[in-house]
């Protein structure tokens, strides 16, 4: 989120979302036989949504004060859209800096109407990832471990066959003082590692079944 929040322009920010086990739906974008894109919910058969899931977020802080609006929300696509007015926005990113909890009220100024509440929350981090996956090298699980995907790392070739750095596990060390915490440190440490690795197996590729 920092980083996300470092590179944004100040007045937008936004984000990707991760798949909501606890959702009951989710937001889809379908392009119909005439070329153009409609937003759909795919849920449970004959079940009520109660929680539906998006893909992304976005948060403009384009709205102003003059509108009569405290802050909008629309879906767009498969994601959500939140605009807010410019003190909104920096008061979210102190809030997200700060690690506090932020509340947004949508809708008109003047109006005692029942409002939308968008609530910004931090949880505890989410351990339920993995199911199943076990190592192939020593069968250790791989179960809430956190992991992530490499889509466009280097492909090294050697008789006849390609190996590829695809999926990199953060093992969790009680050595915390030589902790990387920076992300970036983390991509180009294991970039340098999968390189190694990929360089000494090559000549051992055609021994693979």
């Amino acid at each position: 989120m920092m980083k996300a929040m470092n590179k944004s322009n100040e007045h937008v920010l936004a984000g990707g979302a991760c798949f909501n086990e606890k959702a009951d739906s989710h937001l889809v974008c379908v392009q119909n036989d005439d070329g153009n894109y409609q937003t759909q919910a795919i849920s449970i058969h004959n079940q009520p949504r109660k929680v539906t899931g998006a893909s992304f977020f976005v948060f403009s802080g384009a709205l102003k004060s003059s509108s009569g609006y405290l802050a909008k929300s629309s879906i767009v696509e498969d994601g959500v859209m939140v605009q807010i007015t410019a003190e909104n926005m920096d008061a979210l990113r102190q809030a997200l800096r700060d690690m506090k909890d932020f509340t947004i009220t949508c809708g008109k100024a003047d109006t005692e109407d029942p409002q939308e509440h968008i609530y910004i929350q931090w949880v505890d981090d989410d351990k339920n990832v993995n199911k199943g996956v076990v190592s192939p090298i020593d069968g250790k699980s791989m179960e809430s471990i956190t992991s992530v995907k490499i889509f466009h790392g280097s492909e090294y070739k050697a008789n006849g066959k390609v190996i590829r750095w695809t999926e990199v596990f953060f093992l969790e060390n009680d050595d915390q003082h030589n902790c990387l915490s920076d992300p970036a440190d983390h991509s180009r440490l294991t970039e340098h590692v999968a390189k190694a690795f990929c360089l000494a197996l090559c000549p051992h590729l055609k021994l693979l079944k």
